[in-house]
């Protein structure tokens, strides 16, 4: 009985002392980080992780407005810029962790003959899915190179705004638009469902940042996270859902 009462209190206290670290991070990184987030979990058990996806700019919404989050990952460096500038994060603790690719997508029985952007004006082409672009940095990347084309005026109500990439992704899969704006990444997980078109030339790197939230009491558990990130083994993850390519 005894050797029982002292495994069940060490166990209790080993409980007591686990670390819970939340991560707000871009829809993009779902599969990527959640296979990153075991690895780390093993490495440090006394860890555990919670992982929150979404677009970039509602995750910051949610946690300026005190969302109990420990680290927050975006899908572009504006988002974190905003992040500073709100006072959520600390300029000098923002890190560029990995890159992506925009790519234009389609359903993969799809016979459109699509080479150029400028091709998305053709009559037979009426609805094009993209992330919301206030909030999903896909749909702001795909905004400003239609923009600059000078297609954007003509191409608007075509698109088809969606609250995060993968609802772009998703409406691709299910042949429920003609295209889509989405990341090479998140196409990848999808191979045997839509085709890539061509990749989109963005005009700012596709960049994915990451920082503690200011607010967040685990600074030490949060520097170790994103110290891990830029670590070889969750850079092999990565790469292997394709990110990583500039």
């Amino acid at each position: 009985m005894r050797k029982v009462f002292f495994l069940c209190l060490f166990m209790s206290q080993t409980l007591v002392q686990a670390t819970e670290l939340t991560v707000s991070a871009a829809a993009s990184l779902t599969q990527a980080f959640q296979e990153i987030g075991m690895l780390f979990e093993k490495q440090h058990p006394d860890t555990k992780l919670r992982l929150n996806f979404g677009a970039s700019g509602a995750l910051l919404q949610q946690i300026a407005n005190g969302a109990p989050v420990d680290v927050f990952a975006s899908a572009d460096t504006d988002t974190m810029d905003k992040a500073v500038s709100k006072g959520v994060v600390v300029a000098t603790d923002v890190k560029v962790f990995t890159h992506n690719k925009l790519v234009l997508i389609s359903p993969m029985r799809s016979t459109l003959a699509v080479m150029q952007l400028s091709d998305l004006k053709k009559p037979d082409i009426k609805r094009i899915a993209m992330g919301s672009p206030t909030s999903v940095p896909a749909g702001h990347y795909a905004q400003e190179v239609l923009e600059k084309l000078g297609l954007w005026s003509e191409l608007k109500d075509k698109v088809i705004q969606t609250s995060n990439v993968r609802q772009a992704l998703d409406y691709v899969s299910r042949d429920e638009v003609d295209l889509g704006f989405v990341y090479a990444s998140d196409a990848l997980l999808m191979q045997d469902k839509v085709k890539v078109m061509f990749q989109v030339q963005t005009t700012t790197p596709i960049q994915y940042a990451i920082a503690k939230v200011n607010s967040s009491p685990q600074t030490d558990t949060a520097n170790k996270f994103i110290a891990y990130l830029q670590a070889s083994s969750a850079q092999v993850v990565l790469r292997k859902y394709g990110f990583g390519n500039r």
